[in-house]
């Protein structure tokens, strides 16, 4: 997947300013910045979602994962999951239900779910749906420790599967060292750090790596 020269302005800001970026196919690549950095503009310009100056290629179908899970609240998880699905894939619900640590929760309605189970429901939904690249907006970011680190493992399990190729936004540098292969970096719409991740995800929650090191020291630059 490739963005060249990606610009996107709303009115007389700029959000994104000549952005070029290469995501490897297959692998698991985290958008970082702060507040304001363009990272979710940049989501939504690869999705499709936003004119924009530039081109995007090699992108297919898009799967998006909301930072909230957005289930549709009169249908039973089940029935959420089986909105992306075609009838004859139906049986796949069974088994990515269990995986996720929600067999015998298929009936439940939303209301009746945890916040951390509806999470698992949307995770669920966003793998399920047919896509060649997964789109993720900071998952991660309203969950309590013990939770996002489940769904952290759950995420790189789920991914180990197809080995698809992952874009996911996070502000978290911990997220980023933790779940990605590669971190790119925004500041004020524009790119300005690419850091390679060693190893294969997730890594050890409890250790704090080089890379992530590196992250905070670039993000703390001026």
């Amino acid at each position: 997947m490739k963005l060249t020269h990606i610009t996107k302005k709303y009115g007389e800001t700029v959000a994104l300013r000549d952005v070029t970026a290469e995501f490897e196919d297959g692998k698991i690549t985290a958008v970082l910045g702060e507040s304001g950095a363009g990272k979710t503009t940049l989501l939504n310009v690869i999705a499709g979602n936003l004119p924009h100056e530039g081109s995007v290629e090699g992108v297919g179908k898009v799967s998006y994962l909301f930072q909230s899970p957005k289930l549709l609240p009169n249908l039973t998880a089940e029935d959420n999951l089986k909105l992306v699905l075609v009838k004859e894939d139906y049986h796949k619900i069974e088994y990515v239900l269990e995986k996720v640590g929600l067999k015998g929760k298929e009936r439940a309605f939303p209301r009746q779910l945890s916040g951390g189970e509806k999470q698992r429901v949307a995770i669920a939904r966003a793998f399920l749906f047919p896509h060649d690249v997964l789109l993720m907006d900071e998952p991660f970011s309203s969950l309590d420790l013990s939770l996002k680190k489940s769904l952290i493992s759950l995420t790189a399990d789920l991914w180990r599967e197809r080995k698809e190729t992952i874009v996911f936004v996070t502000h978290d540098v911990h997220e980023a060292a933790l779940l990605s292969h590669r971190a790119v970096l925004l500041r004020r719409g524009e790119l300005f750090a690419d850091v390679p991740i060693e190893g294969e995800p997730p890594r050890d929650f409890f250790a704090h790596s080089g890379e992530e090191e590196q992250l905070v020291r670039l993000l703390m630059q001026e």
